[in-house]
């Protein structure tokens, strides 16, 4: 909601009123998190991969350098049924470098 990673559940539908909204259908299928999720099988079930996604695109907006702590940190409210916590930070860490600002960008 307006740039800012927040969970829908805990958001009134009148607090969003007016603000910029951003799904996971709005994310490209080529963006950077989208392909490193993919690439290192970021998910299995599925159940949890929008809000990973979504997280890890608002906290790499703030932080384009991210260590691997900081990136666990970004994610401690997301939860996966599955477990797979190691691949998905292994792709965020892999997006943030080939993102624009990115230490290999």
């Amino acid at each position: 909601m307006n740039g800012k990673a927040v969970y829908a559940c805990s958001v009134l539908a009148i607090d969003a009123q007016g603000k910029n909204i951003q799904t996971i259908e709005s994310v490209p299928a080529n963006d950077p998190v989208v392909t490193a999720m993919a690439r290192h099988d970021g998910t299995q079930c599925g159940f949890c991969a929008p809000g990973m996604v979504l997280a890890a695109k608002s906290f790499l907006a703030r932080n384009p350098h991210p260590n691997e702590a900081q990136i666990a940190s970004c994610l401690a409210g997301n939860l996966c049924r599955c477990g797979t916590y190691v691949p998905i930070r292994k792709a965020i860490l892999e997006a943030s470098q080939n993102m624009k600002g990115g230490r290999n960008a």
